[in-house]
């Protein structure tokens, strides 16, 4: 940073306070040196109440005063955590009181709300960072280092299982609020194979299936897919709601293959296996807080006036992968696709420049209203 931004904070209002935002964001703070919690938006009083205590926070407002917080002049961003079917309508709202946007992913239920947000924040000057923290964690930054130098000579295969056993009655299970294994932990899988291969599918295919819990009327059990990228390289993965707690990916080339398990986790350790010619390292990556570097990052992306590398853009492309990937589960039919930037727009992908590591949490929080999507979360 500049000597003259080095005292600034950017200020923030976290947005929705269910349990990702309660364990995982607000407790973040505290290692986000350039970032401040100043304000807390949630229609549950018992939540602000008790959360701003906690945190020492002064300013609380409901979904109805959501403008009042935008136009307070109190905060820089929002920190945007609520259902994704409101993450469009919150983030143009806030883009256009010039209020930065961290937003979540996926980044909308479809193309449009996508494009919308990038236009609100074009059109307003301000800086949209579509929340991929695993772009600056250094075990998925050290995979795409790895591939990139071809230790493990070309990279052909992508596979990846990422399942959990998503409790009755969680919001990840209704339709209504954008739930369903693509959205929730498919888009992890979709976005490590285009940023291990480094390009973008051009033909997808996937299949649902459902035994008929109850718990599954509206949403897909699991899903299996297979992205067809440029130079006839293969990703598939398999996500689940309805299995055993697992976060794996491993990526094949023509010498070698990297294998990361707790892959997409946000806390706790992560591990490589690199195997190369038959011989196999292992090495252990430290837990860090995930949050934090994703407010320093953004953060700084404000005060040094830079685009963010997960940008509106990147979430877009997720997005209109996932819709392929419904469409072709409803036809049962390999679609076609073409991501929205044509290549015209070709967005900076993320490197290991942008590693950031601060300590984990000391403690987990006790929730308050929410709870976990799965008992092992």
């Amino acid at each position: 940073m500049t000597a003259t931004n080095d005292q600034r904070k950017i200020r923030y209002a976290v947005v929705g306070l269910g349990w990702f935002a309660q364990e995982a964001a607000l407790p973040s703070f505290v290692h986000a040196e350039n970032s401040e919690l100043v304000a807390l938006v949630s229609d549950d009083a018992t939540k602000s109440e008790e959360l701003s205590k906690k945190y020492g926070i002064k300013h609380t407002y409901s979904y109805e005063e959501y403008e009042d917080c935008l136009t307070s002049g109190e905060v820089d961003a929002v920190y945007i955590a609520l259902p994704n079917h409101l993450h469009c309508k919150y983030t143009v709202r806030a883009a256009n009181q010039a209020i930065h946007v961290l937003c979540e992913k996926p980044m909308a239920t479809t193309e449009e709300e996508c494009e919308t947000m990038i236009k609100a924040a074009n059109d307003n000057n301000v800086k949209l960072m579509i929340a991929y923290r695993l772009h600056l964690e250094e075990a998925n930054l050290q995979a795409v280092e790895i591939v990139r130098s071809k230790q493990i000579g070309e990279p052909r295969i992508f596979n990846s299982v990422f399942t959990q056993q998503v409790e009755e009655g969680n919001i990840r299970l209704r339709d209504a609020t954008g739930g369903g294994t693509l959205y929730d932990t498919g888009i992890y899988c979709i976005n490590a194979a285009r940023y291990l291969f480094q390009d973008e599918p051009i033909e997808v295919f996937a299949v649902a299936a459902n035994k008929g819990e109850e718990r599954f009327s509206e949403v897909e059990e699991m899903t299996s897919v297979i992205l067809r990228f440029p130079n006839e390289r293969l990703a598939t993965f398999t996500c689940s709601f309805g299995g055993a707690s697992v976060s794996s990916y491993q990526i094949v080339g023509t010498q070698g293959d990297l294998r990361v398990e707790s892959a997409y986790a946000w806390q706790g350790e992560l591990k490589h296996y690199l195997t190369i010619n038959g011989e196999t390292q292992e090495r252990t990556f430290e837990d860090h807080d995930q949050l934090a570097a994703e407010f320093i990052y953004f953060s700084d992306c404000i005060l040094q006036d830079k685009n963010p590398e997960p940008s509106g853009t990147e979430g877009l492309i997720d997005v209109s992968i996932i819709q392929a990937l419904y469409k072709s589960i409803e036809t049962r039919q390999p679609v076609q696709i073409e991501t929205r930037d044509g290549g015209k727009l070709r967005h900076q992908r993320p490197t290991s420049a942008q590693t950031i590591q601060r300590p984990p949490a000391e403690e987990t929080p006790d929730l308050i209203h929410a709870a976990a999507p799965s008992k092992e979360s």
